[in-house]
């Protein structure tokens, strides 16, 4: 099995960056395409998952979307090699009151009782089980290792499939809460170390994951004047407060004026200078409750796409006037039969992109969120670290006997830093266990490994690689199209 020289080239001039689906030229026609992978040379299989599930009048069908899909997201995580990572998962509700990130206390309530209402701290950031009590009495799904790291220690009765209808029953938090979502700061409030309700969610060793189901963009507000009843200076008291002094659009939004004109905007991005609290602040949150190590926090979005971006007259809800509203960024028939909608989510998404190879959307608008949660589930499946193959890897060359792998590995240290290095492994010669160039590569075969041809890539004498080492692969794989 050779290391060939085109692939080379490729690890020493981007490697690095994993590109999971770049073209390889000057390869046997049926050699088109590579399949990356970046493994830690300590694999960490601790992950704290939150769900923030918007609560707001308009989710209820997204939200049964998301209970009957969910067991897809498990099913990615329990095809890891090595099985299920130890997993702690949560819901929150975007429910967070009249309260601002800024106040010390709420402002007055709005709203109607049931449907919509605003009031006090709201959820205040307080996990919720939606009437699931587990054995432990904690506010959240416990499945780990014990300390034996082989008997698994489950909080909720049932074994591992039952992790899957307890979540569904967890993600239906209502569809009564705020209509103003703070989605932002319920994350922050749900995550501060002060609050007691919360506490064993986070450990301190773990990935963090935090996972939005909304159908409308974040409106975590500094102060509660933005939701004041009093509409003589900021106008109805609709959502569209939150785009209109919370989002800028290059093209016809340059100020809030604009965004309230009727007609379509184009380059928007949030108004980090308006009444909405930074994104920037929720950035500097999250990273710094990773500080040891800030790619241990992975971020991820099932909600409206970013475009198009337009205002509208619409009437609201049991108004006979039309109002200046967001233009919904995509619709879809319920599993009800009923018409769902969602708005661009454009501080959510922007949120989302501060976390480069860390950080995947998803369109909300559809009847089945599978494919999203699938989605999330490969990226954290990415970040974990696994060293199966997934496609099917091509012979280099087919007239040897054998196959005859074609891969470019390397042993990163000090990843993205200035002190960064990157040495390039050798295949295993010879190619087993006892390979007498090791550190090496060589492609093995491992049943735990379930997709393709039940292939992992296996390096041998990794014990003797710094233990903050990265394996960073390219693997060349048959064209399949």
């Amino acid at each position: 099995m050779r290391h060939a020289a085109s692939l080379l080239g490729l690890a020493v001039a981007g490697l690095v960056t994993g590109c999971p689906d770049r073209s390889i030229s000057e390869v046997n026609p049926l050699q088109g395409r590579v399949e990356a992978k970046d493994i830690p040379v300590k694999i960490n299989r601790k992950v704290d998952i939150l769900f923030l599930i918007d609560n707001s009048p308009s989710m209820r069908d997204k939200q049964q979307n998301l209970a009957d899909n969910f067991p897809k997201f498990i099913d990615v995580l329990d095809s890891i090699q090595g099985g299920r990572p130890e997993v702690q998962i949560s819901v929150v509700s975007s429910d967070m009151g009249s309260k601002g990130s800024l106040d010390t206390v709420p402002g007055p309530a709005v709203g109607q009782v049931n449907n919509g209402r605003c009031a006090d701290v709201g959820d205040d950031g307080i996990m919720k089980t939606s009437g699931v009590v587990f054995n432990n009495g904690a506010p959240f799904i416990s499945d780990v290792l014990a300390a034996d790291g082989v008997t698994r220690v489950r909080n909720y009765n049932g074994g591992a499939d039952a992790l899957k209808t307890v979540f569904a029953t967890m993600a239906k938090v209502g569809d009564t809460g705020c209509p103003f979502e703070q989605h932002l700061e319920a994350m922050k409030r749900a995550l501060q170390p002060t609050n007691a309700a919360n506490r064993g969610f986070l450990r301190p060793d773990a990935f963090l994951a935090i996972i939005f189901i909304a159908d409308e963009d974040d409106c975590s507000f500094e102060h509660s004047s933005l939701i004041t009843a009093d509409t003589s200076q900021l106008g109805p008291l609709l959502s569209m407060r939150c785009t209109r002094y919370g989002i800028t659009c290059d093209t016809g939004g340059a100020t809030p004026d604009d965004m309230y004109k009727i007609g379509a905007k184009g380059r928007c991005h949030p108004n980090e200078n308006g009444p909405l609290t930074k994104i920037a602040d929720y950035v500097t949150f999250l990273k710094n409750l990773k500080s040891d190590d800030p790619s241990k926090v992975i971020v991820a979005g099932i909600m409206g796409p970013t475009e198009p971006v337009a205002t509208e007259l619409r009437k609201p809800k049991g108004d006979v006037n039309e109002q200046p509203q967001l233009a919904h960024s995509c619709q879809y028939v319920g599993g009800d039969g009923n018409p769902e909608v969602a708005d661009p989510a454009i501080r959510l998404r922007f949120f989302l992109d501060q976390f480069p190879n860390r950080s995947t959307f998803a369109p909300i608008c559809q009847r089945d969120l599978s494919g999203g949660l699938q989605q999330i589930g490969e990226l954290l499946k990415t970040v974990i670290g696994d060293p199966c193959i997934e496609g099917k890897l091509a012979d280099a060359d087919p007239d040897k006997p054998g196959p005859q792998y074609d891969c470019a590995v390397s042993a990163v240290t000090n990843r993205g830093l200035a002190t960064q290095t990157q040495t390039v492994l050798p295949h295993c010669e010879p190619d087993s266990g006892a390979a007498s160039n090791k550190p090496c590569w060589r492609i093995a075969t491992d049943t735990m490994c379930a997709a393709g041809d039940h292939l992992t890539l296996r390096i041998e004498g990794q014990d003797t690689l710094p233990q903050d080492t990265h394996v960073v692969a390219n693997c060349v794989t048959e064209v399949t199209n």
